[in-house]
């Protein structure tokens, strides 16, 4: 058994769940491209039957590709993918970002999640927020769900038109209810950023709403991971300087983050 395998076994008293056992085989493929069925029996200790149902659903959300007796890392990722899958990459980044982020939270505020894995952890880690109340809006189903029982959180959701590769509410409807609306902070996930163009996400209804997100909270923090760095995607949400903060991980290129710095915006890096 190898030195990394050892440490798998050692690290679970039971097999993984099959949730963070399909995440740690995207990590596996992000770390060195191609993996066998053989390997990942070893590392995980279940059935090759099972493993072999890991990757075909992996394979079907579009995070894998299926070879002959294993996966390999698809060459060009889907732009868009399902929100299951988000979820599985860059897994402990995404944690320390969220973990940063609630610690700007105070006492009596009213902030934003948009919909996104990332903003998913936020919504997580509220649950060690030491506060008396908190007002939480959010479009997004899976966000309400995780903080629907904080008996300090008032939650408030933007109704509006379901969609469910996010999970998300976006449409007219949403957009009306945030006009009408105020908070103090906005926690804002998107799916790539260019200094000259802006944020970006790949729906268009989605675009729309996170400006809506925006005109109506006074500070606007963006939590993306380095992988966001110079990606392009369909829809602009918004410029440069309709955002204050952004929260990112100790991957982001310095020479990126410098550039950012350079026109006003705080890089916090975790």
């Amino acid at each position: 058994m190898s030195p990394d395998n050892e440490k798998e076994t050692q690290a679970r008293p039971g097999r993984l769940l099959v949730e963070e056992r399909r995440r740690r085989i995207l990590e596996i493929l992000d770390s060195q491209e191609r993996v066998t069925v053989e390997e990942l029996v070893q590392r995980f200790g279940v059935s090759a039957v099972t493993i072999r149902s890991d990757l075909d659903t992996l394979a079907e959300d579009g995070a894998l590709v299926r070879s002959h007796g294993g996966a390999l890392r698809p060459a060009d990722a889907p732009e868009d993918l399902p929100i299951a899958v988000k979820q599985t990459r860059r897994h402990a980044e995404k944690v320390r970002i969220a973990r940063a982020a609630v610690k700007m939270i105070s006492d009596g505020e009213t902030i934003i999640l948009d919909s996104g894995s990332t903003t998913l952890e936020i919504a997580r880690q509220l649950r060690t927020l030491e506060v008396e109340s908190l007002s939480v809006i959010t479009n997004a189903l899976n966000i309400a769900m995780e903080i629907a029982a904080l008996s300090r959180v008032r939650l408030i959701m933007t109704g509006g038109i379901l969609r469910q590769m996010s999970y998300s509410l976006a449409g007219p409807p949403a957009e009306q209810v945030l006009d009408r609306l105020r908070a103090d902070r906005l926690f804002l996930g998107v799916d790539g950023f260019d200094p000259d163009i802006g944020f970006m996400t790949p729906d268009v209804f989605e675009a729309r709403l996170n400006a809506h997100m925006i005109k109506v909270s006074r500070e606007v923090v963006v939590v993306a991971d380095s992988t966001k760095f110079g990606r392009r995607s369909l829809s602009v949400i918004a410029d440069l300087a309709s955002v204050n903060k952004l929260i990112t991980d100790s991957g982001a290129p310095p020479e990126r983050v410098a550039e950012l710095q350079a026109r006003g915006l705080e890089v916090i890096i975790v």
